[in-house]
């Protein structure tokens, strides 16, 4: 699934060409996404010019003078900028003609993805109100994490990937910064000192800035918005290394189940 390095890189790709063109025509040739689009969605972004792209969580958030269209990735979708005629493929969901030139397009094999119209503040949608901060704002700090994990027995990994706690923090960045960190990712969240928080903390904001900058970790069918793969995953230091030596210690890589995801440690690096 595309986590937010993934999605971040989306943005910086796709931005240049959809920021201040107008959206000629918009085609959905599918509206069964995870949610129905909205069946007003083409009318009310018809004509309407794109004034400026931002993320919040794994959500882009195309801006107009009209409202704001929400659009998430789901599993398996991308975004891809093509020429306006270019022929559809069969999961070629929607096109955003970009003034009569180019277009968006809106690929998702498996329909995961969705796409929503917000009249008013999209902070305020109900899909985005409640969410946490986001790991590189101020409010994401080792005060506010030791914070909501007093009393917590959930394991660090897990409190660390609820969108509750902290946005954007996928099963594959939260390996990687609990290995940085020597934090193993199971213990319990209201057992970590403010001290380890400050490193977790650390680690998890160097972590995504190294994946955002390297394009996001590819997995399957993922492509950032140019069509250039990501290649983080050249540098995972745990993730997918199970029974592999450690880069730091030399033991091998072991691997547990938390929550129906996999998750890498170093049982001896880790504690």
């Amino acid at each position: 699934m595309p986590e937010l390095p993934e999605v971040e890189t989306t943005l910086r790709g796709i931005a240049p060409h959809v920021v201040n063109a107008q959206l000629t025509q918009i085609r959905i040739r599918e509206p069964r996404l995870r949610w129905p689009i909205p069946a007003t969605l083409a009318e009310k972004l018809t004509g309407e010019t794109v004034t400026g792209m931002t993320r919040r969580a794994k959500y882009l958030l195309f801006h107009t003078r009209a409202g704001t269209m929400l659009l998430h990735l789901g599993m398996s979708g991308s975004l891809s900028i093509t020429p306006a005629d270019a022929l559809a493929e069969k999961h070629d969901h929607v096109d955003f003609v970009l003034d009569g030139v180019s277009c968006l397009r809106f690929t998702d094999p498996r329909r995961f993805g969705s796409l929503h119209w917000c009249d008013q503040n999209p902070l305020e949608h109900a899909l985005l109100k409640d969410l946490g901060p986001e790991p590189f704002a101020s409010d994401f700090s080792a005060d506010y994490l030791y914070a909501v994990s007093r009393g917590r027995r959930i394991s660090i990994k897990q409190h660390l990937m609820n969108a509750h706690v902290v946005v954007g923090v996928g099963n594959i960045y939260a390996s990687e910064s609990l290995f940085r960190a020597g934090i193993h990712p199971a213990r319990p969240a209201g057992r970590i000192a403010i001290a380890r928080m400050t490193r977790l903390v650390d680690e998890v904001r160097q972590v995504l800035t190294e994946a955002i900058a390297q394009g996001g970790t590819t997995l399957r069918d993922f492509s950032v918005g140019d069509g250039r793969p990501g290649y983080f995953q050249q540098d995972l230091r745990v993730y997918g290394r199970k029974d592999q030596p450690c880069h730091r210690c030399g033991n091998p890589v072991r691997a547990m189940r938390q929550g129906q995801r996999a998750t890498y440690y170093c049982p001896t690096c880790q504690h």
